[in-house]
């Protein structure tokens, strides 16, 4: 069975089934070889390689690539290997199916849910079951953990954490709704729900639910104001950026 067959047997949005279909899932080591020596099209038969035999690249499983050096070690001249990740479980998720802008130097895990018109910022990181809402900005270093729900027409600024829960998994991850603004740096923690509206003031450590439409600031943060006018000029957001 291969993994993409094994995933439809696991729902990614509960904690156990993903803990579950991270130990079934078989690991990968995946590498990339630059190679050069006295080879031939036979020699890496089976092999993913581009280029002459004689100085190519191949894109093989460490171990296989191991075994190749190994057989091949005498007709090897030169040979430098490039690798990113070790016994992953999870891959990164095939963004040539989503319907959003995703800039380079994100890493968003398979199985988390990216909506359109969603955008996500450079080094943003997304975990597997986070949900990303429509029109929703991730900007450029934020984290959403596993699980983290984020509803539609939000902004969560740059280096902002909204904590999400795998382990342990009888915890509830945050969920933020619609058109809230998370400041830069600030940071949800697990079990908070941010109502809708409502505005997270940058770098506040927020520890329990927030009402819709108010503001809150600090650590541990704290309503400070009900959403007027003035705030709402400041968190205005950009359709353009959308889209």
């Amino acid at each position: 069975m291969t993994n993409e067959e094994l995933k439809k047997q696991f729902d990614l949005n509960d904690p156990y089934q993903i803990a579950k279909y991270i130990k079934a899932v078989e690991k990968s080591t995946p590498v990339k070889a630059y190679v050069r020596g006295y080879l031939r099209a036979n020699d890496l038969a089976g092999y993913d390689y581009y280029g002459d035999p004689s100085a190519c690249i191949i894109l093989a499983e460490a171990a296989d690539i191991d075994a190749l050096l190994e057989a091949k070690k005498d007709a090897i001249t030169s040979i430098r290997v490039e690798c990113d990740r070790r016994n992953s479980a999870i891959p990164l998720l095939d963004l040539t199916e989503v319907d959003a802008r995703i800039e380079p130097g994100s890493f968003i895990r398979e199985g988390a849910h990216i909506h359109k018109n969603a955008v996500v910022m450079m080094g943003a990181v997304i975990n597997i079951g986070a949900v990303v809402g429509e029109g929703t900005m991730i900007d450029m270093n934020a984290v959403v953990g596993a699980r983290g729900t984020i509803g539609k027409n939000c902004h969560i600024g740059a280096g902002a954490v909204v904590a999400g829960v795998l382990e342990p998994p009888s915890k509830q991850p945050v969920i933020i709704e619609d058109d809230v603004v998370v400041g830069a740096n600030a940071a949800i923690l697990e079990g908070v729900r941010i109502g809708k509206g409502a505005v997270v003031a940058a770098g506040s450590v927020v520890t329990e639910d927030v009402p819709a439409g108010v503001v809150v600031a600090g650590t541990p943060a704290k309503i400070v104001k009900d959403k007027d006018e003035k705030t709402e000029e400041k968190t205005e957001l950009l359709d353009d950026l959308r889209g």
